[in-house]
């Protein structure tokens, strides 16, 4: 028997039997007919979307025990019509919901009647639009107190409904950046004070509790002394295409938004988000969903628990206790989180195995993009990722996952700290030729323990990493990989450019790592190529054949090997990296394959 195909149209109809010409209006309708149907394949089922955009009413998950997966050796594919031609369809799978009945103020400023709903992120003709921020901080001579903070400034008096008041803090530690809520705003003629959402702040005091000697500090630091950019107020709506929500009555939130020049009342649509998972998968087997725009999701974790508590990379904190690492008498210590909580991703597939996500566009959501839990077999290949709150790519505990062809880039718009890609103890993971530019801290992160082993990070661009929060790099990898050269991690033919605020690296193998062989790469515009004296030591790491244009700092450890390294001029480096065979083999394969540059 041939393929089964089936059609979902945003003109079609549930009761309709799924044809060409008579449609489903659903992808749950769609999904029910496909499970009807995988006991007995004798050939691939595909669904077929048509061009539109799909409001989905509930995520659209994917789950073995409901027979959602392909058998037979056969798969199930949910596809745009036409994928992986000139006639493709642009679908959009949106978990958002249009806003309505807005009025104009004498200000320009529109407002609408929102429910319940408190969005962080808004769309507005298809553009992400921003929160209204102050990014001076708060004004006045600042103290923390207990509770809060003090100020001499009378002007927080007069800022409208400070519920929905948000405080950040980047570089509360030098790779995280808090946020948290405000409980209200008081005060008499000669200060004002500023009460925080508990036990949030009690919570971010003690994990953001720190001393630092090292690189000049006298140990007097304080991340949380006062934040450095407050949102989402409308005394901030100050630039075009901002907003804010005010939340004064209980189930009846105002969105409030400064229009952009050309935008009028009736013609502009506004989107908020607010499905937290769009598509999810536990458990399924060979299924393939392709030529999608995954779009307009929300998380609404900082506003549950008063904050978003970044200690590094996905990590949060969000209850239990605190442990100190000691870095010693003459670097000082920090606290992270006994128990840390990851990041979610909008869109999630745990325990799954032999499944492709290809061509799929992720964009305009409010978590991390992708998330792959305890997975098997699992290809990711010619996505985009962009305009995401959080982290573009997340793989944890995973086997034979690959990350091939993607781009990623303006990721972490919200949580700062997310990285591009991020692989947590997952075995023979390939991360290659993906392209990764504008994100605001590292680029590919790799992190080792007991599992993890065999990971190949080959062939990546990634350029313009490190855009907001410092110590990180292109590429970072930390801990053990493996347990032997033959079974570590390879770094290979990898072209880092412009690693951006200081105390940045190309290369950054950290915090014991090692069995790590990194060759043939190159790093052009960093503070430093590569780390080689990091706490605890590096062990059995080897860097050969790579190109750089800063001798690497410090001498390297009798457990590091340095060879055939080459160092060139900053200032003709692209010149001659092109004029050396070699490192012009590498810059040629950078990056995503089959695209015209």
């Amino acid at each position: 028997m041939p393929e089964i195909r089936l059609y979902v149209s945003p003109d079609g109809q549930d009761d309709w039997p799924g044809t060409v010409d008579q449609p489903f209006a659903t992808p749950r309708a769609a999904q029910e007919a496909v499970r009807a149907a995988t006991a007995g394949m004798t050939g691939d089922i595909v669904v077929a979307f048509t061009a539109g955009v799909h409001h989905l009413r509930e995520p659209l998950a994917f789950d073995d025990k409901l027979a959602d997966s392909g058998t037979n050796g056969f798969r199930v594919i949910y596809q745009a019509d036409g994928y992986g031609t000139p006639a493709q369809a642009k679908v959009e799978l949106s978990g958002g919901r249009e806003i309505s009945g807005w009025s104009a103020g004498d200000d320009g400023v529109w407002t609408a009647p929102v429910g319940e709903l408190a969005p962080r992120r808004l769309t507005v003709d298809g553009r992400p639009a921003t929160r209204a921020a102050r990014m001076t901080g708060l004004p006045g001579t600042v103290t923390k107190t207990a509770t809060g903070y003090v100020t001499d400034s009378l002007e927080p008096q007069s800022w409208p409904d400070p519920s929905g008041l948000e405080f950040v803090y980047p570089g509360v530690y030098p790779w995280s950046e808090a946020r948290l809520a405000v409980a209200s705003v008081s005060g008499d003629a000669a200060s004002t004070t500023i009460t925080m959402v508990q036990p949030a702040f009690d919570n971010a005091k003690s994990l953001y509790d720190s001393k630092w000697y090292a690189a000049g500090g006298d140990g007097t630091w304080d991340g949380l002394a006062a934040p450095s950019v407050l949102e989402n107020n409308v005394a901030f709506l100050t630039e075009p295409g901002t907003f804010a929500v005010s939340r004064t009555e209980q189930g009846e939130h105002v969105l409030h938004y400064r229009p952009r020049p050309g935008e009028e009342i009736g013609e502009t649509t506004v989107l908020a988000p607010v499905l937290e998972t769009l598509v999810s998968g536990k458990g399924v087997h060979d299924l393939v969903l392709r030529g999608f725009t995954l779009a307009d999701a929300a998380w609404s974790g900082p506003t549950r628990t008063g904050g978003y508590l970044h200690y590094h990379g996905n990590a949060r904190y969000e209850q239990g206790d605190f442990r100190k690492i000691d870095m010693g008498a003459d670097v000082g210590y920090v606290h992270v989180p006994a128990s840390p909580v990851q990041l979610p991703a909008n869109v999630s597939l745990a325990s799954v195995r032999r499944v492709t996500l290809e061509g799929n566009h992720f964009t305009r959501l409010g978590a991390g993009g992708l998330l792959i839990e305890d997975s098997t077999d699992v290809e990711i290949r010619g996505c985009i990722f962009d305009e995401i709150s959080g982290s573009g790519i997340a793989v944890h505990d995973s086997t034979r996952v690959s990350l091939e062809d993607n781009l990623v880039h303006h990721i972490g718009t919200e949580y700062r700290g997310s990285s591009a890609v991020i692989v947590v103890e997952s075995e023979e993971t390939t991360v290659a030729h993906n392209e990764i530019h504008d994100v605001p801290h590292n680029g590919i992160v790799i992190t080792g323990g007991e599992r993890a082993k065999g990971t190949q990070v080959i062939a990546n661009l990634v350029e313009r990493s490190m855009g907001k929060l410092m110590d990180g790099g292109g590429i970072y990898l930390s801990a053990p990989q493996g347990s032997s050269f033959a079974g570590g991690a390879t770094v290979r033919g990898n072209v880092i450019r412009d690693v951006l605020t200081s105390f940045n690296f190309g290369l950054y193998t950290d915090y014991g790592a090692a069995w790590i062989t990194v060759v043939g790469n190159i790093v052009h515009g960093a503070d430093t190529p590569i780390v080689l004296q990091v706490g605890p030591p590096l062990e059995n790491v080897a860097f050969l054949g790579n190109f750089w244009d800063v001798q690497p700092d410090g001498g390297a450890p009798e457990t590091v090997t340095m060879a055939g390294n080459t160092l060139l001029s900053k200032e003709n480096f692209d010149k001659e990296v092109q004029a050396d065979p070699a490192g012009a083999d590498i810059l040629a394969r950078a990056g995503r394959r089959g695209l015209e540059r």
